[in-house]
């Protein structure tokens, strides 16, 4: 007797299932990892990108990458999500996250497509991992914190090493010096929204410059601002969210007078009001007004007669490290103003530069802050160096947190390989194939690095694995001479927890992806959960 057909989901439900589905989700994950293949290393290739609105964006940092490209595969967003984590957890490495996440299920995928249960990949591939990590954390160098000059040499290195593979990668050594200093003149804590910087086109890119304090955008300005002093000394800042200006009347407001006195009287209380609150501002002992409202040309010059300066409409951002560098608080009335409210910093000029003013504020008392001001020609290039510093920011605050450090350019890859294929002989069943291919896996950093430069990529891997193989536990890929060496004495450096992060990110998303087997996809159901359509009047019924 024939069984009748059951059918549990809606009708234009689409289900793929089983080692089919398995090998779609790897492909999808191959190809990702083929837009950002070619951005890895010094010798890597930018990427053009153009959205919707046709503004065009050229960066070689993966999850900048992954971010502005619209993908809707399900399987693909995971390695976006784990680009975008390494971002967020150490700032660089995103490529190689995306490249070992998809060179890891490149290598599962023989052996799915030879029907080996997933679940025994996952199992070898987080044993073979966790092995890896554990000999990261062996091999790596600690470096002595004590001594402030071999600090900063180690921090500097990892800056320049961040730096290389980027847009600026000619300038890094007056941009490592830049980065440290900047993430030297913060706070134990080493926040990262007390590092600001601001953009100014024109100019080249070593004409950037770092300020230790606060630096913003001299604001829109009305007349009088010219006779208002441009430099104090000690001074006490007013922080406000008061608008110093005349109000408009309202276009429905009614007032209804017998006399020109009465009339004069009105006008009088508005002027006094404002008159009041400016005055109050004086008497507060302050010399520089900021405030996120709007100070107007009556403002501005009765200011300047007393030799005060202003400036309205400060960016929040701005307003709030300025508020944490020298204290105080940002208030909302001038009532019994008094110095606990005010900031305070040692001194404040405006200068200019390229074609823009900025008012900078320098000694402040409360917390430590420092601005970048990036110069450069294209638009575009500017937004490139923000980025690539803002990767080199990331890594030195991670190296002086985490004191250990290993040899990039695909040395530690190569020498975990190693281990891992030794260890992998140590085991009897399909683990030991499966460490294995995890241990190709790795190699596949210095092979992109030695592609991406155009080099002989086998030759150079041969090398590597005899030289990994009879104890040369740093020996990488070296791209100016197109050969390998010993990358630790090359101060090629990385903080080890970049490389910890990328294994344990690259091999959470291999695991994930080869654990699905299904996928559901339902177009008809209504994400919003809306009711359906009733058959209001006048429709026809069906």
């Amino acid at each position: 007797m024939m069984q009748p057909q059951i059918i549990l989901l809606k009708e234009g439900t689409d289900t793929s299932q089983g080692k089919p589905q398995l090998i779609s989700n790897i492909n999808a994950c191959q190809i990702i990892s083929e837009a950002v293949r070619t951005t890895l290393g010094p010798r890597g290739m930018d990427k053009l990108i153009v959205d919707g609105r046709g503004k065009a964006l050229i960066s070689n940092d993966g999850a900048t990458i992954l971010k502005e490209l619209d993908i809707v595969h399900p399987a693909a967003k995971t390695l976006v999500d784990i680009a975008k984590s390494q971002d967020a957890e150490v700032g660089d490495g995103t490529t190689s996250v995306v490249l070992l996440a998809a060179e890891f299920l490149k290598q599962a995928k023989p052996f799915v497509e030879d029907s080996v249960h997933p679940q025994i990949i996952v199992k070898s591939y987080r044993k073979a991992v966790n092995k890896a990590v554990a000999r990261i954390k062996e091999i790596s160098v600690p470096v002595k914190k004590d001594d402030p000059i071999e600090l900063r040499q180690l921090l500097e290195r990892c800056a320049s090493t961040s730096l290389s593979s980027k847009l600026v990668a000619g300038q890094k050594e007056y941009f490592s010096k830049m980065v440290v200093d900047a993430v030297m003149a913060l706070d134990v804590l080493l926040p990262l929204d007390m590092i600001g910087i601001k953009k100014v086109q024109g100019g080249a890119l070593e004409d950037s410059q770092l300020i230790i304090g606060v630096a913003f955008k001299k604001t829109f300005s009305y007349a009088g601002f010219e006779m208002q002093p441009k430099t104090y000394s000690n001074l006490k800042i007013a922080l406000l969210n008061i608008e110093l200006e005349l109000k408009s009347e309202r276009e429905n407001a009614e007032i209804r007078l017998d006399n020109v006195e009465e009339y004069q009287a009105v006008v009088d209380a508005e002027w006094n009001i404002l008159y009041e609150k400016l005055q109050k501002l004086h008497e507060s002992g302050a010399k520089v007004i900021l405030s996120k409202l709007p100070i107007g040309d009556i403002a501005t010059q009765w200011f300047a007669d007393r030799d005060m300066f202003c400036a309205g409409r400060v960016v929040d951002e701005d307003m709030k490290r300025t508020q944490k560098a020298c204290g105080g608080s940002i208030i909302s009335t001038v009532q019994n103003m008094n110095d606990s409210v005010l900031g305070r910093c040692d001194k404040f000029e405006e200068i200019q530069v390229g074609k823009e003013r900025y008012n900078i504020l320098t000694g402040c008392k409360q917390a430590k802050t420092c601005t970048l001001i990036l110069r450069g020609g294209a638009e575009q290039f500017i937004e490139e160096t923000e980025r690539s510093l803002h990767d080199a920011i990331m890594i030195t605050r991670r190296a002086m947190k985490n004191d250990s450090v290993v040899a990039g350019g695909g040395a530690i890859e190569m020498e975990l390989s190693r281990y891992l294929r030794d260890y992998s002989r140590t085991i009897a069943g399909k683990e030991q194939l499966l460490i294995a291919a995890i241990a190709r896996a790795l190699e596949v950093i210095p092979r992109q690095l030695c592609d991406n430069a155009g080099f002989d990529a086998t030759n150079i891997l041969n090398k590597l694995r005899q030289k990994h193989a009879t104890g040369g536990m740093w020996y990488g890929v070296d791209i100016t001479n197109e050969d390998i060496a010993d990358n630790f004495q090359a101060t090629v450096w990385e903080p080890a927890v970049v490389k910890i992060n990328a294994l344990t990110a690259a091999c959470e998303a291999a695991c994930l992806i080869l654990s699905v087997d299904e996928t559901i996809k339902n177009p008809k159901s209504d994400a919003g959960g809306q009711p359906g359509a009733g058959r209001g009047r006048g429709r026809p019924m069906r």
